[in-house]
């Protein structure tokens, strides 16, 4: 296998992404067939060098987890393949840390490939996060014109108002002068 070389589709390995806690985690059963190992021997050579996967790298869902999980993702009887036990999870540390465990030139390969793919989504979500905080600042700044927009529209209504007063002023009744009928002077 060439360096330029690939074994798996980026897609294949970026649809066996979970988020799972807050991280972004591989379950133990997709790593398997991606190595081409059973679930049982990962999970086996993941226990014999248990002190390598700390909490961050590696953890065990509850059976809650699992079927939250299942609702959402599991769409087949196929699907619930290798998870008649709660999986491992394994972050991107952790799927670093399985090969130095499956010491197979199929494992480092495809663990170089899962790791590249953890990067590029990790880029993505950076580049995603600037955008979205340039977003907001852009929010902000329309909510301030508009808050001087609507002050200014204020003012320029008051303008007006009070030219229309100017020039149509308010007649107020006035008495009249001058001969007024019924009145007699007494002289």
């Amino acid at each position: 296998m060439g360096k330029g070389q690939s074994l798996l589709p980026e897609e294949v390995i970026t649809s066996k992404i979970y988020m799972v806690r807050g991280h972004k985690v591989m379950l133990d059963r997709d790593l398997a067939e991606l190595y081409g190992v059973e679930t049982k021997r990962l999970k086996e050579a993941v226990r014999r060098n248990i002190s390598r996967f700390p909490e961050d790298f590696m953890f065990e869902m509850t059976k809650e987890e699992l079927e939250n999980w299942r609702t959402q993702f599991a769409s087949s009887k196929g699907d619930l393949q290798g998870l008649r036990y709660v999986p491992f999870c394994f972050t991107e540390q952790g799927v670093t840390m399985l090969s130095c465990v499956l010491n197979s030139e199929t494992a480092i390969q495809v663990n170089i490939q899962i790791i590249r793919v953890f990067t590029k989504i990790r880029e993505m979500l950076q580049n995603n996060k600037d955008i979205l905080l340039k977003l907001e600042q852009l929010e902000k700044n329309l909510l301030k014109q508009d808050h001087r927009q609507d002050k200014q529209e204020e003012d320029i209504q008051l303008i007006f108002q009070y030219l229309k007063q100017l020039l149509n002023p308010a007649v107020e009744p006035r008495d009249q002068i001058g001969f007024k009928p019924g009145n007699k002077k007494q002289s």
